[in-house]
């Protein structure tokens, strides 16, 4: 055999020095891309959860509620094991009621509580879930799912621990939802009424008085209620019917001149506005 028949690879040997040269090429682009466009991969580290809890709270305390969700979405995405995590998820949930985030925030306030059913703020959470479906009672005209809920929340945690400083807002708060449902009821009740529906209005208003017997409307209801069995159907407008607060404006109410009489005469403001409850952290 000559010399250069013998020089010449075989095709085994070409093949491996084929496979060798794709490796190199391979790995030779791979080192090039981590020198040449690593500077383009060096982002900036995430913070440490220390950090992020400070800067989540400092937004949340100044009403910025998206950007302290933002930074306490990170700290459980990339430091769930933190011991900034426990209040990064509590304060979350605030932070969504706080923006009017309701039905987040109570998905967030229910898992708090599965997740840490003993942690002491557990009797604050548990009146938190109850509010965001307080909260939604904004209009007597529209679903009562909202109170009805509320009642159930407050009712459990009433139940959970009656010595909560937070049982005392949340009977107030039940009694308040109440009073959403009677009005609502008894709405129905004179829509009935007025588009001349007397059977169904009857039976809204029995229904209001045997379910919440006690309520400030339930006089008003009665007297409505005497006057349809009776066969005296309404035919002049319904204003007689209806409370104050559905006819007229709230600075004209009996209660909010009565408020305004106390005011003066205890030498204060000649308002009387409410008090926003503040719960505690």
């Amino acid at each position: 055999m000559s010399r250069n028949a013998s020089s010449c690879p075989g095709p085994k040997r070409l093949l491996l020095i084929l496979l060798v040269a794709t490796a190199l090429a391979q790995y030779g682009c791979g080192m090039f891309n981590k020198l040449t466009i690593g500077e383009e991969e060096d982002e900036p580290k995430s913070r440490p959860p220390e950090e992020l809890i400070v800067q989540g709270m400092d937004a949340y305390n100044t009403g910025d509620y998206k950007g302290a969700i933002k930074h306490f979405k990170i700290i459980l995405d990339e430091h769930p094991f933190s011991a900034q995590a426990m209040l990064a998820e509590l304060k979350s949930a605030d932070a969504h009621y706080y923006d009017r985030e309701y039905a987040e925030a109570k998905v967030l306030y229910k898992s708090f509580e599965e997740r840490h059913p003993a942690n002491e703020a557990i009797p604050y959470v548990m009146f938190q879930i109850g509010m965001c479906d307080h909260s939604r009672s904004d209009r007597i005209d529209r679903d009562i799912a909202g109170p009805q809920e509320a009642i159930k929340s407050f009712t459990r945690l009433i139940n959970a621990y009656p010595q909560s400083p937070y049982a005392k807002e949340a009977k107030t708060r039940i009694k308040d939802a109440k009073e959403f449902i009677v009005n609502h009821e008894y709405m129905v009740a004179v829509f009935y009424v007025r588009t001349t529906r007397y059977d169904e209005a009857k039976y809204r208003l029995k229904y209001m008085l045997a379910r919440y017997p006690d309520s400030d409307l339930a006089p008003k209801a009665k007297e409505l209620l005497d006057s349809l069995e009776a066969g005296n159907r309404p035919t002049w407008g319904m204003n007689r019917w209806l409370p104050e607060f559905m006819t007229q404006a709230p600075s004209d109410r009996q209660e909010a001149k009565d408020a305004r009489k106390a005011a003066i005469e205890a030498g204060e403001a000649t308002t009387n506005e409410p008090v926003e409850y503040t719960p505690a952290e």
